[in-house]
């Protein structure tokens, strides 16, 4: 008689930890890009904050597409 590991539904831990992470690698993400844009935009002198707007749309961007893609991997 052979007994066959059934998948097991992850435990509730597993999961928490698993999107406190995804939602702190989002936090740094964003937060990175806003900075980088913000120190960009120091550097350059600009007027209008141009790099930080654009680098924080990015970081969103990046960043739901790096969430997305670890949310709905197939088989985990």
């Amino acid at each position: 008689m052979s007994t066959n590991p059934e998948k097991q539904p992850p435990k509730p831990l597993n999961a928490y930890a698993k999107y406190s992470a995804l939602g702190i690698q989002m936090a740094l993400i964003i937060g990175g890009g806003c900075y980088g844009g913000y120190k960009l935009d120091e550097y350059y002198k600009n007027t209008t904050p141009v790099f930080t707007i654009i680098l924080s749309l990015v970081s969103i961007g990046l960043a739901m597409y790096i969430v997305l893609k670890d949310f709905i991997k197939p088989g985990k």
